[in-house]
């Protein structure tokens, strides 16, 4: 019984699925993650000076960072790794940092707040606009880009950027940043995404993992979850999936059953009326932030804690605090093998 943990040891390299499977395991969950950077796919992307987003931000946060100082930096893209590494480079002493994305600044993914702060830090947007070839000779020296119009909205609610011909011009760099998403890295599968399969499992277009309600992979015994199922997710979202296929896995072993079941949130309240007029208006403080000056060449926390008084000022605006959330409901759904649900974007 207990856990036994191997280190240093590789999927694809030091085992397989196969290897698993004959050595015995009736069950195999894979959570690898999303990992890899997409590229941008244009010509110069093997340049000197060329950094994929999360490989930076990786080395820069184990006390490994390139040397920026003086540097015009230009990063691609909109959502959050982007806007953490425009910031980041900023910190590093980059004379110049630019943010290229393709789309609005109001359709930027990443989280308003940070957006905000990297316009107060002095970083250039460049919306609209999108990289089409990247110049130098073995180093980066700028990257020519397009600009951009918004036409019909797309699938994801948001308008299309459409190119607009004739529009080219150049932006100047020393480095430039791509950090337009992540994605499974499934060359430890074995994978042929022509064929969408990976060790004898149904994967999609974006190389995530196809599943069904119980997070069961096509392949009989073996699981998926976290952003190899959800492509590029957040933490709470993955940690969520790791309870989810922990289950499953309880019920495979034990039934052989791939029943899922749904938890309903539920609830219980003291039914307590009150009146608003009797309660007295008071607004959200403000959290205090190292001003800009105070921000370059440092890591350190930008938001401030509150004073002691202040944070109980805070907790006096609460009207309710007796809620309590329970797990009451449970709804099994058996999964349909021939339509598996996909989690993957």
């Amino acid at each position: 019984a207990g856990i036994e943990v191997k280190l240093n040891t590789e999927l694809g390299r030091d085992f397989t699925v196969d290897s698993l499977m004959e050595d015995g395991f009736r069950a195999i969950v894979l959570a690898i993650g999303a990992h890899r950077c997409r590229t941008l796919g244009i010509e110069g992307e093997g340049k000197e000076g060329v950094y994929p987003g999360v490989d930076f931000l990786r080395d820069v946060a184990l006390g490994n960072p390139p040397d920026l100082t003086g540097q015009r930096v230009g990063v691609v893209g909109g959502g959050d790794v982007a806007i953490d590494a425009v910031r980041t480079a900023w910190r590093l002493g980059a004379s110049e940092v630019n943010l290229i994305y393709r789309r609005q600044r109001e359709q930027m993914p990443a989280h308003e707040d940070e957006i905000e702060a990297a316009d107060e830090e002095g970083i250039c947007f460049h919306t609209l606009t999108n990289p089409i070839k990247i110049l130098g000779n073995g180093r980066v020296t700028g990257v020519e880009c397009l600009r951009y119009e918004l036409g019909a909205f797309d699938q994801s609610g948001r308008r299309r950027p459409i190119p607009l011909e004739g529009s080219e011009f150049v932006v100047d760099l020393d480095v430039l940043i791509p950090a337009i998403g992540q994605e499974p890295d499934l060359a430890c599968l074995d994978a042929d995404m022509d064929a969408c399969t990976a060790c004898g499992m149904d994967i999609e277009r974006n190389a995530t993992m196809v599943v069904n309600r119980a997070l069961a992979t096509t392949r009989k015994g073996v699981f998926a979850a976290g952003d190899l199922v959800l492509g590029p997710s957040t933490v709470i979202e993955a940690v969520g999936q790791g309870n989810e296929v922990a289950r499953s896995v309880d019920c495979y072993l034990r039934t052989g059953s791939l029943e899922k079941k749904v938890i309903l949130p539920g609830y219980e309240v003291v039914e307590q009326l009150f009146d608003l007029e009797d309660y007295a208006q008071a607004r959200r403080p403000e959290m205090t932030a190292l001003s800009v000056e105070e921000r370059r060449n440092s890591f350190a926390e930008v938001e401030r804690s509150m004073p002691e008084g202040i944070v109980r000022e805070e907790c006096k605006r609460c009207l309710r605090c007796d809620l309590e959330w329970l797990e009451t409901q449970g709804l099994a759904l058996e999964p349909q093998p021939d339509r598996p649900a996909t989690f993957g974007k």
